[in-house]
């Protein structure tokens, strides 16, 4: 079933109800619905505030090499482009930067988490668009359900759970493209069952060296009670990827041939396997309680090897990095509904990870078939042990007013075998934090039922990741606090038009301590006290039965209040490295008639320093502009027509590589964007 909202806000666990016109959440297209979906859980839209919602219909039939370009849509989002095959890139918001080295961002997937160790968002390719029912953004400090990696805020991508259903796609296009993407779905009785299955292969812009091969396969198989007050089930999916690595470019060869892959590079790529198993037990105990519980386990494997650099005397000029963790976890919720001005809802988690992590590295005049490694640069076993709890409260203070103060507390636990450590018996046990508290409060005031002025406060906090020090004390390493990030927001929501949305938010967030920390090469460098802070402004609506129409624009800033570099030189005022001022959205969706959809999207990002003094200037802002048509032959079956980059503009991502390079040699190091493509496809809904 297929219900049109705007706006629409989704339940603290998938849940996909009508939100109230005042409330600050705004979603873009449609949500399926399922009635299975923790029908007792509280609601994101009455409870956090910056909430950003984006439907099935405007994920389903893009065509993305990866799902986390998906979230672009969405006001305020920076996409970091690294195309490095399997390393394609990442998602963040409120000025966190997409680097690697600040995660900032908690990604979960049907409400698991779903971040590796480091925070990295990997398991976000193992979704498929056809798959998806909606993707949830929470922005901001005074979400208290999630602990590790929730620092600027969540992304929750829901798939597919119940309806009757059999659709699929199937897409040829630019770069050798070939995907085709099957979902079923059957509900009788009080038993149903989701089945997803893609396949994706293609090329790449890089011409010579960006072969990608991909698949996923999931199952979903949840049964009903009959009074309908439990509902269990499990989730299963599987995933594998093969990629080449084309290589990250100088300027000169930028210039040169920015589709090139350099010689260095043509033994570089990827094999990843991702694989998912949870068991969900829901339980309304009564009418005024509910109970969800979610027991899961993710694993990740990874094998890659990447040369950074053609110069012999380079630092680590090639490599072979092989990950392989695990992650067993549980989590349970219960929501009462005490009265009718107060609702409690609370919850305890736990995440035990066993991790591995080998880094091989390999003189440049070998093969770069690395049969034999010139050294070990890592070779660790490591676990991090999370235990996280939180309470909050909806106050409906007034008919006008709603409060919702909240409280969170995490603490860790583990160990890490190292090299040299580990052969003498001995173990360096990770960071002790003590327990992390993160109070939280919220607020709306509704003065008519079309308005919300709402504000909110939070803290949330990083704490150091990787298998050996500063995350893990080695002998001589000094402690570290965990950074704590202290949020405020004030906005405004409205509603110009029966069926538009306007909403205005201005924030700041401020860290003590924090540290850009790179687990992959063991770099850590203290970036001090920061402030990030924005301002949001986006509008969305319905000009007429036929015409859609969304625009979001955001400023944003991110600088360093107090720290040194290595000379002892102050950073203060510095612009923290990777960070655009400023993105945009705009787009449109026309429906000349039942058979015919025309859309245009387009979206910007501005210029941002790619080191930490701000002194080599700004790089990788962009304007690119897409194009969708399609044509219903049936009401069945469709075919649609995509360009995407249809000004076929010039753009790259940009790094300052002073890390692999002798640093006489720093420099600017390109991974170029992808030029105009166009892709065919072919849908059908049974």
């Amino acid at each position: 079933m297929k219900i049109k909202l705007l706006p629409l806000a989704l339940g603290l666990s998938g849940l996909a109800p009508a939100v109230y016109a005042a409330d600050p959440a705004i979603v873009m297209g449609e949500v399926r619905v399922s009635a299975q979906r923790d029908a007792g859980a509280l609601r994101s839209s009455t409870v956090l505030t910056s909430v950003d919602v984006l439907g099935a219909d405007k994920i389903e039939d893009k065509n993305v090499t990866n799902s986390w370009e998906l979230v672009g849509q969405l006001p305020g989002i920076q996409l970091t482009e690294t195309r490095m095959g399997a390393e394609s890139g990442k998602v963040t918001f409120r000025a966190f930067n997409g680097e690697g080295y600040i995660n900032g961002i908690k990604v979960l997937i049907d409400g698991i988490p779903s971040n590796v160790n480091s925070g990295n968002q990997r398991f976000i390719d193992m979704i498929f668009p056809l798959e998806v029912d909606y993707i949830e953004v929470v922005r901001g400090t005074n979400d208290p359900r999630y602990g590790l990696h929730n620092i600027g805020g969540n992304i929750n991508f829901g798939t597919r759970q119940g309806g009757n259903y059999l659709d699929g796609r199937f897409t040829v296009g630019s770069f050798n493209t070939r995907e085709a993407q099957l979902a079923y779905g059957k509900e009788a009785d009080g038993f149903s069952q989701n089945y997803f299955l893609a396949k994706q292969d293609t090329d790449s812009y890089r011409r010579n060296h960006g072969d990608s091969d991909k698949y996923s396969v999931g199952g979903k198989w949840f049964l009903t009670s009959k009074d309908k007050s439990l509902t269990g089930g499990v989730i299963l999916r599987t995933y594998r990827h093969d990629a080449d690595e084309p290589g990250f470019l100088t300027a000169a060869e930028l210039a040169q041939d920015r589709r090139q892959s350099p010689a260095k590079n043509a033994n570089d790529f990827t094999e990843r396997d991702m694989h998912h198993a949870s068991a969900h037990l829901d339980w309304q105990i009564s009418p005024n309680a509910f109970l969800s519980n979610k027991l899961y386990y993710n694993e990740y494997k990874d094998d890659r090897r990447v040369t950074f650099t053609s110069n012999p005397a380079g630092h680590a000029p090639r490599q072979r990095r092989l990950w392989d963790e695990q992650q067993l976890g549980f989590m349970s919720t219960l929501t009462w509904r005490a009265s009718e001005r107060v609702t409690v809802d609370g919850g305890v988690n736990t995440e035990r990870q066993d991790n591995g992590y080998k880094r091989q590295r390999y003189l440049y005049a070998l093969p770069s078939d690395f049969s034999i490694p010139a050294a070990i640069q890592n070779d660790d076993r490591y676990k991090l042990n999370n235990v996280g709890a939180y309470v909050q409260a909806v106050i409906k203070a007034s008919d006008t007013l709603r409060i919702v103060p909240g409280y969170r507390v995490d603490r860790f636990t583990g160990s890490s075998s190292l090299p040299g450590v580990a052969a003498a018996g001995q173990t360096a046990g990770l960071q002790d934090y003590g327990w992390i508290k993160q109070p939280k409060f919220s607020m709306v005031y509704s003065p008519a039922k079309d308005v919300s002025v709402y504000g909110n406060w939070g803290r949330t906090f990083q704490i150091l990741t990787g298998s050996v020090g500063p995350a893990y004390l080695v002998p001589g390493q000094g402690p570290f606090d965990a950074s704590i990030n202290t949020g405020k927001e004030l906005g405004i929501k409205l509603k110009p038009g029966s069926r538009s949305d306007l909403r205005l938010a201005i924030w700041r967030q401020d860290a003590t301590g924090e540290v850009a920390n790179m687990p992959a090469t063991g770099t850590t460098v203290g970036l001090g006290e920061t402030r990030r802070e924005g301002i949001d402004l986006q509008l969305s609506g319905k000009v007429t039965d036929k015409l859609e129409l969304w625009a979001s624009h955001s400023l944003q800033k991110a600088e360093v209040v107090s720290a040194f570099a290595a000379d002892g030189v102050s950073l203060a005022g510095k612009e923290v490295f990777s960070t655009p001022r400023h993105i945009s959205n705009v787009g449109l969706d026309y429906h000349p008639s039942a058979r015919w959809h025309l859309g245009v999207q387009g979206r910007a990002q501005g210029n941002y320093f790619i080191d930490s003094p701000n002194e080599l200037g700004k790089y990788g802002g962009f304007v690119l502009f897409d194009a969708n048509v399609r044509y219903a032959i049936t009401p069945r079956v469709s075919v649609d027509v995509q360009v995407k980059n249809i000004a076929d503009r010039r753009y790259e991502y940009a790094w300052y590589d002073n890390f692999f390079w002798p640093a006489s040699q720093a420099q600017p190091m390109y991974s170029s964007g992808n030029g105009r493509a166009a892709y065919v496809s072919l849908n059908v809904k049974l």
